[in-house]
């Protein structure tokens, strides 16, 4: 691995490394402690989670669980949004998403023949992924609040039809995050070199400049 000099930086810096990892934990607890809480009060009724793959011994433990990783989920994310935001990451990464490369791709990956020699490039399906399951957790946590104070948050629960509409409005939600895990997982062994950015830093990248070639520079006040 090349080292980092003045003028280049990692693809992966500390602060994405530490905020990615740390979303992992928190919906690996939401979702182990959701299926608990969901248990005690299916929505469908053939649909129950077997107690080896659940979080918390009984519903109110399972529920501690859940806001224990909510509030994790919630301050983590908006920090990550802020970063993506203000450093231009998502744009530079995420940006543009072209209908003809994610199904190219797709295809690639389900015949085992996705390749990704480029790490510092995100593919068209990782775009897709990665934009869809920020919108989808922006849903959860409003859903959530909606089932959570249905009284005081009586608006966000009309958005969905009521609370029983909004209790499956959540749980489609943990459904697409679950299939978003799966897909970034099998991606990911798919592509071994993936994992590994993401814990040392990945590939070096050149620094952004903040003076582009040809802009004009500062000028100090005499």
């Amino acid at each position: 691995m090349k080292p980092v000099s003045s003028r280049t930086r990692r693809m992966h810096p500390v602060p994405i490394r530490i905020m990615h990892w740390t979303n992992a934990v928190a919906m690996i607890i939401m979702i182990g402690s959701g299926w608990k809480i969901y248990n005690d009060e299916v929505i469908f009724g053939f649909l129950h989670f077997p107690q080896e793959i659940v979080l918390g011994i009984w519903a109110q433990h399972a529920l501690q669980w859940h806001f224990f990783g909510m509030w994790i989920l919630v301050f983590n994310g908006l920090f990550y949004l802020a970063y993506g935001v203000a450093t231009g990451r998502f744009a530079r990464l995420f940006f543009p998403i072209r209908f003809r490369e994610v199904v190219a791709e797709m295809v690639a990956a389900l015949t085992f023949r996705l390749k990704h020699p480029d790490l510092t490039h995100y593919n068209a399906v990782q775009k897709v992924l990665y934009v869809g399951v920020i919108g989808i957790i922006i849903l959860q946590v409003t859903t959530g609040l909606a089932i959570w104070k249905p009284v005081q948050f009586s608006f966000l629960v009309s958005l969905f039809g009521g609370f029983q509409g909004a209790r499956l409005a959540h749980f489609l939600g943990m459904a697409a995050i679950v299939g978003f895990m799966v897909v970034h997982v099998a991606l990911a062994l798919l592509v071994p070199r993936t994992i590994l950015a993401m814990l040392t830093g990945g590939p070096a990248v050149p620094a952004e400049d903040p003076h582009p070639e040809g802009a004009p520079a500062p000028t100090t006040p005499h």
